[in-house]
């Protein structure tokens, strides 16, 4: 009963989070991610390593709140903007499934090759955006941001698991 109260949760909250996420104006939502990954990629972006994402866009749409964000690097800085004349690559997820790839609970690999990720357009491109994101650091990140982090990621990945049952043969489970 808990196991089913905790599913529904993980998969009626970002139907909840979508309502919110439609209404937040872009400007906010540009600023905020702006700063943030300027923020988290500052080395790297100093030291030129999102020279790949030059002139070129990078879709990344959270499927179920409805978001869309292009994300270019111009200047050694991250730009985010509402749509782009052309998409070189994009990424495709469930807020969940997104979580729990930062979070490093689940490979995007194998998510892609469950369909839960979908990654569409220039593949080395891709490959190289899903290479820069594998190599951050996620302890570069504020101690309260890592532990939020990991203990939302744990109770997605809790939720969507299969529930273990018991057995009426004594010291028996079935998965």
């Amino acid at each position: 009963m808990l196991h089913t109260l905790h599913r529904k949760l993980v998969h009626t909250v970002p139907r909840l989070l979508a309502i919110p996420a439609k209404i937040l104006p872009f400007s906010l939502q540009e600023k905020v991610l702006s700063q943030v990954l300027n923020s988290v990629f500052a080395d790297a972006l100093a030291d030129n390593e999102f020279e790949f994402l030059e002139k070129k866009w990078l879709q990344v749409e959270i499927t179920d709140l409805g978001i869309n964000w292009f994300i270019s690097c111009q200047n050694n800085k991250l730009v985010i903007a509402p749509k782009a004349d052309i998409t070189d690559v994009s990424f495709k997820a469930n807020i969940n499934e997104l979580v729990l790839i930062t979070a490093r609970k689940e490979d995007p690999d194998t998510l892609f090759f469950q369909r839960r990720l979908k990654i569409e357009g220039d593949t080395e491109l891709g490959l190289e955006v899903k290479n820069m994101l594998d190599s951050f650091d996620l302890d570069e990140l504020p101690k309260a941001v890592t532990t939020l982090l990991a203990y939302v990621a744990e109770f997605i990945q809790q939720g969507l698991a299969e529930p273990v049952l018991s057995s009426p043969v004594k010291g028996k489970v079935i998965a």
